[in-house]
C-alpha cells in the first residue's frame, strides 16, 4: 500500500517553489564567496542564542541582530574570516521545490573570482539529458569564473533530492541545497513538512587544507598530531578536523561541556499534528545518528522513494543519503532537542536543533534522549554494522529490512543478459602500507575534457599491463555496460586497504539493495575482527593482505545471480548506500538509461583522491547534446592541441576509447518483458 502524502513546505530559509500548474519552472543560483558570522555592519558574535554586533558590550540593553541575515555556521567568533561558497548568499543554498514532470531550468551564475564550479542534481533522473548531470569533466566542462550554465531537465521521479557542487571541495564549504520534486497528483493527505540538512563544519579552514595537511603528514594541534577518528567497530576515518555539527547551517562550538551559545535552527510544530521531515546528508565524512528527544520517528522514505513505515528511535544517515520520517507532535507542549551525533568514538561531534511546540516559549530544551534499556531497546535504522555492543541495548534495522511501497520484484538473471561486477572501494598499497583511494586498485584520474561530449579526446585508459590483481595504477577507470542488461554490482570494502565505511553514490540510476554482508564483529564490544568470508579477494594469500582487486564469491555457485538470501520482492531503492568496513553490498538495476555515469565514494576527500569509476552505458544510444554545449581541453603547443572548437558534429563512440565488455545481444524476449514491467513500476507515480 502506498503512503499518500501531499506536503506543504515550512522552512526558515527562503525557498523557490514552482507553480504546480506550470509546465516550465525556471530559477537561478548565484554562486558567491561569503563570510561566516559577518553582517553588512561588520562582524557579529553569539550570546545566549542571539547575535550582536562586535562593538556591543551590554547585551541586556541592546537589540540582537537579525539571525536570518547571517550565515552563523557554529557561531565561533573567530570564524568571521571563514570563507563560505554559497548559493544565493545562504548556508545551505535555497531549497528548490518543483513538481513531477515539469521542465526545470536553473541558471547557475558563477560569481567566484578564482574557482570554476558545476552543480550535480543528486538522485534526479537524467534520462535523455545526461549532459545536465553535473560532474565536471565527466558530463560537462566546468563553469568558469564569470560564466553561466543553464541546466535544463525534466523533474522525475518525485521525492527528496538535493543539489551540490561537484567541483573540488566546494560542497564541504557550503555549496549545496535541497531539491524537492513533489508528486503531480494532488488528491493526497496534507502534511506540513520540514527540511533538515545535517553536516559537519571546520570553522578555521576549508577541506582543501585538510587534503594538503594529510599529504604533508597529517594535522597537528599544539604540535600534537591529530589521530584518526574511530567508529564503533574500530574502523578508521580519514583525518578531518571537525569543530561542530550543523543543522540547516546552524550549530554550536563546544569546548568540553560548555558551548558558545550560538543560535540553533528551530522546527515549529503544533500539538496533535503530524509532520514530514526530509533529512539530507550533505556532509564531508561522517555518518550521523539522528533522533528527536521523547519522540519516535516513523521512517517512510529513503533516497527519494517511499518505504513501508518503520518506527524507530533514530536512524543513521551518511553523506549523500536522504531519509524521510514522520513525527507525531504528541508530547506535552514545550521545546525538545533534535539531535545528530557522529558514530565516531574518539571525537564524537554533535549537531543540535530545537523542536518548538506552538504555545511554548523559545528556550533551551531541557529534554533528554530516549533511554535504551534491556526491556525497551532502541531501534536504529541503517546501521553500518550488524549490531551495537550488547550493553548499549540497541537493535539495528538493516537496510535490507526496509521495503519500498512500489513492491517491485527483484529482476531475475536471464542468460546472456545478466552481468555481474565486483568493485572494491579501498586504499590498498604495497608492502601493507595504505595507498591512494581507488576502485579495484585503480586510482581514478579526471580527464581534461568532457568525457560525455568529447570522447575522441580522452586520455590514456587503464590496461591489464599496468593494473592487476596485486597492482596499483592511475587512469580514467571505466566500465562498459550494455543496453537492456540486468546489472548486478557487489560493492566491497575489504582487503588490505579497507578503513572506514564508504557511502557509494551512483549517478544516473537508482538501484535495488538486495543483500548486505557485514564483517565479523565481536558481539560484546562491537569491534570488527575480520572481513566477511563470503568474498574471496584472491591475490595475496596472507589473511587480510590481498588488495582485493579481483574479488569473486568464495562459493562459485553464487555466481550468475545465484546469491542466496537476497531480497526477492520490494527491495529498497537507493542511489547512495553505505558499504560497511569489512563487508559488501549487492545491488541490481536495469541498464536502461544511456549515459556516462560517475560512480564514486561520496566522501569528497576519497572521491577527489581517486575512489571512483565511470559507467559507460549504451553510448551509441545517448541522445545528441544540445547545440552550443561548451567544450574544454588543454593547450599543448602549436602542433598538439585538444580540440576546443564549438562543433555540433555527432559524438564519436566513447567505446573506442575504453576497455570494452562485449557480449551477445540475443535472448531479448523474456528479458524485455521482465524489464518493461520493472521500469514501469519503478517510475510510476508515487
Amino acid at each position: 500500500m502506498k503512503l499518500l502524502l501531499f506536503l506543504l513546505f515550512v522552512t526558515s530559509t527562503t525557498a523557490f517553489e514552482c507553480d504546480p500548474h506550470a509546465k516550465i519552472c525556471e530559477t537561478s543560483l548565484d554562486i558567491h564567496y561569503e563570510l561566516a558570522m559577518m553582517s553588512e555592519d561588520g562582524p557579529v558574535y553569539a550570546h545566549n542564542g542571539k547575535l550582536f554586533l562586535y562593538n556591543v558590550t551590554d547585551t541586556a540593553n541592546a537589540s540582537p541582530y537579525n539571525m536570518d541575515e547571517i550565515m552563523t555556521a557554529d557561531g565561533w567568533e573567530g570564524s568571521s574570516g571563514r570563507l563560505i561558497v554559497s548559493a544565493n548568499k545562504s548556508l545551505p543554498g535555497p531549497p528548490i521545490i518543483v513538481y513531477e514532470g515539469q521542465t526545470v531550468i536553473i541558471n547557475v551564475h558563477n560569481n567566484q573570482l578564482t574557482e570554476a564550479t558545476s552543480i550535480h542534481w543528486h538522485g534526479v533522473d537524467m534520462k535523455d539529458t545526461p549532459w545536465m548531470d553535473g560532474p565536471p569533466y565527466i558530463t560537462q566542462c566546468p563553469i568558469g569564473p564569470g560564466q553561466t550554465f543553464k541546466y535544463k531537465f525534466t523533474a522525475n521521479p518525485p521525492g527528496t533530492f538535493w543539489y551540490h557542487s561537484h567541483m573540488g571541495h566546494q560542497r564541504l564549504n557550503g555549496l549545496f541545497g535541497a531539491f524537492i520534486i513533489r508528486p503531480k497528483i494532488s488528491n493526497k493527505i496534507q502534511l506540513e513538512e520540514h527540511i533538515m540538512q545535517v553536516f559537519e563544519w571546520n570553522h578555521e579552514y576549508g577541506s582543501d587544507a585538510d587534503d594538503l595537511f594529510e599529504e604533508a603528514g597529517g594535522t597537528y594541534i599544539n604540535r600534537t598530531k591529530l589521530l584518526p577518528s574511530m567508529q564503533l567497530g574500530m574502523s578508521r576515518y580519514t583525518p578531518y578536523r571537525t569543530h561542530a555539527g550543523l543543522i540547516n547551517g546552524r550549530g554550536r562550538f563546544w569546548s568540553g561541556t560548555s558551548n558558545n551559545g550560538a543560535p540553533l535552527e528551530t522546527f515549529k510544530v503544533t500539538k496533535g499534528k503530524q509532520y514530514l521531515f526530509r533529512v539530507i546528508g550533505p556532509g564531508a565524512l561522517y555518518p550521523w545518528r539522528v533522533s528527536v528527544d521523547q519522540h519516535n520517528l516513523t521512517i517512510v522514505g529513503a533516497d527519494g522513494y517511499d518505504t513501508v513505515p518503520v518506527v524507530a528511535e533514530s536512524f543513521v544517515i551518511a553523506p549523500g543519503e536522504r531519509f524521510n520520517f514522520i513525527l507525531n507532535a504528541d508530547q506535552p507542549i514545550g521545546t525538545y532537542m533534535v539531535r545528530a551525533e557522529t558514530l565516531d568514538r574518539r571525537y564524537t561531534t554533535k549537531a543540535e536543533a530545537i523542536l518548538q511546540y506552538e504555545g511554548a516559549m523559545l528556550s533551551e530544551p531541557t529534554s533528554s534522549k530516549s533511554k535504551c534499556t534491556s526491556s525497551n531497546k532502541c531501534i536504529v535504522v541503517n546501521c553500518p554494522f550488524p549490531f551495537y555492543p550488547e550493553n548499549e541495548n540497541v537493535n539495528c534495522t538493516r537496510l535490507t529490512e526496509l521495503r519500498t511501497v512500489l513492491n517491485i520484484p527483484t529482476p531475475l538473471p536471464v542468460q546472456g543478459k545478466f552481468k555481474e561486477y565486483f568493485l572494491n572501494f579501498a586504499f590498498p598499497g604495497y608492502n601493507g602500507e595504505e595507498g591512494p583511494a581507488s576502485v579495484n586498485g585503480r586510482q581514478f584520474k579526471l580527464p581534461d575534457v568532457s568525457a560525455l561530449t568529447q570522447p575522441d579526446e580522452l586520455p590514456h585508459q587503464c590496461t591489464d599491463q599496468e593494473c592487476g590483481e596485486e597492482k596499483l595504477c592511475q587512469c580514467m577507470n571505466s566500465l562498459t555496460i550494455n543496453s537492456r542488461d540486468t546489472i548486478q554490482m557487489t560493492f566491497l570494502n575489504m582487503g588490505q586497504g579497507r578503513v572506514d565505511d564508504h557511502p557509494v553514490h551512483m549517478h544516473g540510476h537508482a538501484f535495488m539493495v538486495i543483500k548486505v554482508g557485514y564483517g565479523v564483529f565481536n558481539k560484546s564490544t562491537g569491534a570488527l575482527i575480520e572481513d566477511n568470508n563470503d568474498v574471496d579477494c584472491r591475490g595475496n594469500t596472507k589473511p587480510g593482505m590481498s588488495m582485493c582487486n579481483s574479488a569473486t564469491w568464495s562459493n562459485s555457485s553464487w555466481l550468475n545471480g545465484n546469491v542466496p538470501g537476497i531480497v526477492q520482492q520490494g527491495a529498497v531503492l537507493k542511489d547512495t548506500v553505505i558499504v560497511p568496513s569489512g563487508g559488501y553490498v549487492v545491488v541490481r538495476f536495469p541498464a536502461t538509461i544511456p549515459g556516462i555515469w560517475f560512480l564514486h565514494c561520496h566522501i569528497d576527500m576519497h572521491s577527489n583522491d581517486g575512489m571512483a569509476i565511470v559507467l559507460n552505458e549504451s553510448f551509441a544510444s545517448i541522445p545528441k547534446p544540445p547545440p552550443g554545449l561548451p567544450k574544454c581541453g588543454s593547450y599543448l603547443g602549436n602542433d598538439v592541441v585538444s580540440d576546443v572548437s564549438d562543433t555540433n558534429e555527432p559524438i564519436e563512440d566513447f567505446n573506442d576509447h575504453v576497455v570494452k565488455d562485449e557480449h551477445s545481444e540475443s535472448d531479448k524476449g523474456e528479458y524485455e518483458q521482465s524489464l518493461t514491467l520493472f521500469i514501469v513500476q519503478l517510475f510510476e507515480t508515487m
